[in-house]
């Protein structure tokens, strides 16, 4: 039996997205995931924060994947919403997502991403999407 886990670093390591803005697949639990994006130049906007197409992306990819591995394989967000709620600012981010519901074919997931400066995580976004399996 494949490991679900590997199987998402696979995936991860796949989406050539996920390298052009060199983010890590930090960890996967059983229902959850972690991705990682540290914060450079190119990923800020006109006002030196972090483009909100970055922050988003760390919601979508971090809820897809938590999902997915809840689901045991291939997954797609069908849907997701999020909030800014504090400009993204420091060294680097961290998204945080769990499957908080689960069934056969879709999976409900939270997603909190994180701007991380010198140790202290202020949160700056958080965002709620559905998953389906893609298989």
């Amino acid at each position: 039996m494949p490991d679900i886990h590997e199987i998402a670093r696979e995936i991860f390591e796949a989406q050539p997205f996920s390298q052009f803005l060199a983010a890590k697949l930090v960890s996967t639990g059983p229902a959850e995931a972690e991705i990682r994006i540290d914060i450079t130049d190119n990923l800020k906007q006109q006002h030196g924060f972090v483009h909100g197409g970055v922050v988003s992306y760390l919601a979508d990819n971090a809820i897809t994947f938590a999902g997915g591995v809840a689901l045991g394989g291939n997954a797609l967000t069908s849907e997701y919403k999020i909030n800014y709620v504090r400009p993204a600012t420091g060294t680097h981010l961290i998204a945080r997502a769990q499957a908080k519901s689960v069934g056969k074919r879709q999976a409900v997931c939270s997603a909190e991403i994180y701007a991380v400066q010198d140790g202290v995580e202020k949160i700056c976004a958080i965002a709620q999407g559905t998953v389906v399996r893609s298989d």
